[in-house]
């Protein structure tokens, strides 16, 4: 298995039309997207993007259709050639590999798995899973040897004689996956590659990836228009509007905080309480005359809390990290607060920890 590698994305442009770099100065000087369709003819797909992602991390890209998310993770692999800008991937600016450098790079480097599966009607399972060890030119018996083991492992044991036309579209989706992990690259690329499934399947694909991330430890990026996929999958998000990135940070920073109206709108209808952690609401521990006895995990979200504390009628927990150790409270109080999205006005200091009267 292979180590995990980050990428960094540097002041990253890109402006589809006869002549970008012509506009690039504009667009840095503030010029908008419509402006530049308007008055140059030219169309702003990305502007001034910086994103880093940590190895290992799953990084969503989100926003509605035409925001410039696809167009963004095409330019990792540089399917896309952008019109100003930086990709840094071990110390390598992709954006200036040659080329027999850059098709390495696509070998060995990054994986994808895209919306519409894009597998090889004429080929079975196996030898869809096995196609990119095929390419590399690794032997028959050792390409499908290794093929088998993903195909087991997302769940299609016995399907590998198939052809795709025999298959649902979850589990075709589940052959794109297989084959985009046969590869073991460190990097898999993911363009809406669950936007075409039913929604129970996609919350089982879901599931299935984030599974398999415990075990692969890969460096995803994972384009969706769908916000509770984003808020459940991504270790980080990124939201973009217009080719422009509003905003990013986790999770709990987006829902809890969003940089404007636009973000703020985006997240008003989310299950806050399946979301939130209570790591992210908790009050500092000092505060408290003296700490509950009922513990909770800090990554445990704001609905649980909330079940323990109703269930034994507990007006807060204590807040432990993964060795057991104190590190805060959540009070009942806040832990509804935080569920309604209304601030906290209790008084931490005054508080006690016993049980609700």
């Amino acid at each position: 298995m292979t180590d995990p590698i980050g990428i960094e994305i540097r002041n990253l442009y890109k402006i589809f039309g006869a002549n970008p770099e012509a506009h690039v100065e504009a667009v840095r000087a503030g010029m908008t997207k419509a402006e530049l369709q308007a008055r140059h003819h030219h169309v702003l797909g990305l502007s001034d993007i910086n994103i880093s992602i940590a190895p290992g991390c799953i990084q969503v890209i989100m926003g509605l259709s035409g925001s410039g998310k696809s167009t963004l993770i095409r330019h990792i692999n540089r399917l896309i050639e952008p019109t100003a800008g930086e990709i840094l991937i071990e110390d390598r600016n992709v954006v200036e590999m040659a080329p027999e450098e850059l098709r390495e790079f696509r070998r060995h480097k990054t994986a994808m798995v895209f919306q519409k599966f894009g597998l090889l009607p004429h080929r079975t399972v196996l030898d869809n899973a096995a196609y990119g060890l095929e390419v590399q030119g690794m032997a028959e018996a050792e390409r499908n040897r290794i093929a088998m083991r993903w195909i087991e492992r997302v769940g299609l044991n016995g399907f590998e004689k198939s052809y795709p036309s025999q298959l649902s579209g979850g589990m075709q989706q589940r052959v794109g996956l297989a084959r985009a992990l046969v590869n073991d690259a460190p990097i898999l690329l993911m363009d809406e590659a669950y936007s075409a499934l039913d929604p129970l399947i996609r919350y089982d694909m879901q599931t299935v990836l984030l599974d398999l991330q415990q075990e692969v430890r890969k460096t995803i990026v994972f384009i969706t228009h769908d916000l509770d996929e984003a808020l459940r999958i991504g270790d980080r998000i990124a939201l973009l509007r217009d080719g422009s990135v509003i905003q990013q940070g986790t999770a709990q920073d987006i829902v809890l905080r969003p940089a404007d109206d636009y973000v703020a709108n985006f997240v008003q209808h989310v299950d806050r309480g399946k979301v939130l952690k209570v790591g992210a609401v908790m009050q500092a521990q000092h505060g408290f005359d003296a700490l509950p006895e009922a513990a909770i995990a800090a990554g445990a979200s704001i609905a649980e809390a909330l079940q323990q504390m109703a269930a034994s009628r507990l007006q807060a927990l204590r807040v432990q990290d993964a060795e057991g150790r104190a590190i805060g409270v959540i009070p009942f109080q806040a832990a509804i607060n935080a569920y309604t999205g209304n601030a906290y006005t209790g008084n931490a200091h005054t508080e006690s920890a016993g049980t609700v009267a």
